[in-house]
């Protein structure tokens, strides 16, 4: 990305957090909904549920959870692109929604500047998970063997473009080995695929992956995220092989751009103590996302560093817009 271009995405996002009128002291005086890019009982799904019954009794207004599947995310951003900048349209968005599918769909609205960060909700790491008949007991077994046999791991993932898809082209960028590429139609199938032997490495979110992991069914050889998690802890990060490595998914709240600041520094304040409550916290634990505050700026830079990163991912192995 040229500097031109990354001054603009700054401007951009900064121009979705404007000064606030006075009639915003009184939000919110009506429910609110919140648009989700994935079916019910999805990972962002059951995220968003956790954190909109929280939202309901810290607010004392009803917190809609409004579903929206489609063309990766795509009807999801149009509704909150057309919506009016009141704060009451929310949506909760996963990286693969904010930071990828830009670089891969051609949208009918600006990702970079129709829209305002508000919240972090938290983090998940992906698991690098590998055939248990694999010859490869650790990460620097498995890039040895990725090396002296090119072209003979197959690595899955939910889709082409998905974060397993794009965090598995890094993670052979970064090794300097060839493994292939084998897309499939969602986590689930993919579970499946590395289980039985018919791919041999796989690329998924924690969440999704733990109970194959605890079972035996896979093997766990990293993490995508920056440091172990509790869960693993005797899984390493990849980072600790290959350091500069990171590849973690998040869940984060956005709203319309030019929403009074006033009503995003209520909603960020607001969405702090729901991931600091106890139960919210460990509920949010017990599915493999960690909870993270972030200030608006600090989301807005961590969207912008996601979209770059994935950008040369895409470039990088020729992926085009669709």
């Amino acid at each position: 990305m040229n500097k031109a271009t990354a001054i603009s995405i700054v401007l951009s996002t900064i121009a979705g957090i404007v000064p606030a009128p006075a009639a915003a002291q009184d939000y919110p005086t009506k429910p609110i909904r919140i648009i989700v890019a994935q079916a019910a009982g999805g990972p962002t799904d059951v995220v968003t549920r956790i954190y909109a019954t929280k939202l309901t009794e810290l607010l004392g207004r009803q917190v809609v959870v409004d579903n929206r599947v489609g063309a990766g995310g795509v009807v999801a951003g149009e509704l909150l692109s057309q919506a009016p900048a009141d704060g009451y349209t929310l949506c909760v968005m996963a990286n693969g929604t904010a930071a990828i599918a830009p670089h891969l769909i051609k949208l009918k609205y600006n990702a970079t500047s129709d829209f305002a960060p508000v919240a972090l909700i938290g983090n998940s790491p992906l698991a690098l998970m590998v055939y248990p008949g694999l010859p490869a007991k650790s990460l620097k077994e498995l890039i040895a063997l990725g090396m002296a046999k090119p072209g003979t791991i197959n690595f899955g993932s939910s889709g082409l473009g998905a974060t397993g898809h794009l965090a598995g082209e890094m993670f052979k960028m970064m090794a300097g080995i060839d493994i292939v590429h084998v897309p499939y139609k969602g986590a689930a199938p993919a579970l499946v695929g590395v289980a039985s032997g018919e791919i041999q490495m796989l690329m998924s979110a924690l969440s999704s992956g733990l109970a194959y992991i605890k079972s035996g069914q896979v093997r766990a050889l990293g993490i995508t995220g920056p440091k172990r998690v509790p869960s693993l802890p005797d899984v390493p990060a990849i980072a600790e092989v290959l350091p500069g490595y990171e590849a973690t998914s998040w869940y984060a709240v956005l709203t319309r751009a030019g929403t009074p600041r006033a009503i995003i520094n209520r909603l960020n304040e607001v969405s702090a103590q729901v991931t600091h409550d106890p139960e919210v916290h460990s509920r949010l634990v017990s599915v493999s996302v960690d909870p993270e505050r972030l200030t608006p700026e600090q989301l807005g830079a961590k969207i912008r560093r996601d979209y770059e990163r994935w950008g040369k991912v895409v470039t990088a192995i020729g992926l085009k817009k669709r």
